[in-house]
């Protein structure tokens, strides 16, 4: 088993930062894939960024140049950091792990972005 829990999200207004950070814990080792997603009202979840063990990383589109993912191994930590925050980034946003068998979730931090 693996426990992920996110920290982080709040209200910031368009143009600002946000660092979200989830701290890993349990069986660990297993797991070859790391990511955040996000769910917006109304919509499906989608990946926003991904990072696997060799350290390769992928973006949706709408948050390249923006938005960093990044780990720490010594931590049992994943981070996102985003910069330009825009109103349609406004969602919950959600750390997740995989290994062969599953994938597991955080509970969710929510991220709100003003215009």
């Amino acid at each position: 088993q693996v426990q992920l829990v996110e920290s982080g999200g709040g209200l910031v207004q368009a143009g600002g930062s946000l660092r979200l950070s989830c701290a890993a814990s349990g069986s660990i080792l297993s797991i070859n894939a790391w990511g955040w997603h996000r769910q917006a009202p109304g919509k499906q979840r989608e990946l926003v960024a991904g990072i696997r063990s060799a350290g390769r990383t992928n973006y949706a589109d709408s948050v390249k140049g923006r938005f960093t993912i990044s780990r720490d191994n010594d931590k049992n930590s994943l981070y996102l950091q985003m910069n330009s925050l825009k109103p349609e980034d406004t969602a919950v946003y959600y750390c997740a792990a995989s290994n062969l068998r599953r994938n597991y979730w955080g509970q969710g931090t929510q991220v709100t972005v003003s215009s």
